[in-house]
């Protein structure tokens, strides 16, 4: 298989079209190979528009990767800079988290599939990247202490963001989530202006898996 073809076709047939403008994501697109993220099973389908299910030695985990130009679309929402930290919650193949490390100084990502963090943690080792710890954790609450990031990514579906995770957030940081439920839900870019700041935009519709342990209710109201 041509993966520099196949590679390319997405970029300009999937992801491109799909209001994906910033030069410097679509680059990136190039740099951290997606067929290396993949389970082995499918990665003549790395570049196809879907999710690709995560199988960990035979091993069904229910996950899944997003569709590239979801990974994409929240990329250039995020606009990561190179001296910002992040957290990532949903480690799932590494890629997401790989993407983010060639733009931030430092990235915290968690997984709480053992098996998934494993595959996770190996891809991203195995792809060179240095600037990310990834934990095997339950990663539906942020880091004890009062660790603050600059950007916050939570890779799956969420009910509702819950407050703890905006008020892990910098001033001026941003979080990026799809929230709801199936089948329709919202891609969300949340900012936080102030003490008790935060302004939300809706990007794009689309559905995902759900992320594990989130509260289904109390919602936090802007």
């Amino acid at each position: 298989m041509d993966f520099e073809r196949a590679r390319f076709n997405m970029v300009e047939q999937q992801i491109r079209p799909w209001d994906v403008l910033d030069q410097d994501v679509l680059d990136l697109l190039f740099v951290v190979k997606r067929e290396d993220f993949v389970p082995p099973a499918y990665r003549a389908m790395a570049f196809t528009d879907m999710e690709v299910p995560l199988v960990v030695d035979g091993v069904r985990t229910g996950e899944a990767m997003f569709h590239p130009r979801v990974e994409a679309r929240l990329l250039q929402a995020l606009a990561v800079k190179k001296h910002e930290h992040v957290l990532e919650v949903g480690t799932g193949s590494g890629y997401m988290a790989a993407l983010l490390a060639h733009r931030a100084r430092h990235v915290v990502t968690c997984e709480i599939h053992p098996g998934l963090a494993a595959f996770g943690r190996a891809n991203l080792e195995r792809a060179g990247v240095r600037n990310v710890v990834a934990e095997q954790r339950d990663g539906s609450r942020p880091p004890a202490g009062d660790k603050q990031f600059d950007v916050v990514v939570l890779s799956g579906s969420v009910p509702f963001v819950p407050d703890a995770f905006l008020r892990c957030l910098s001033m001026g940081g941003r979080l990026v989530a799809i929230v709801g439920e199936a089948p329709v839900m919202e891609a969300q870019l949340v900012t936080r202006t102030g003490e008790n700041g935060f302004a939300a935009v809706d990007l794009f519709e689309t559905s995902a898996r759900t992320l594990s342990g989130f509260p289904a209710r109390e919602r936090f109201r802007f």
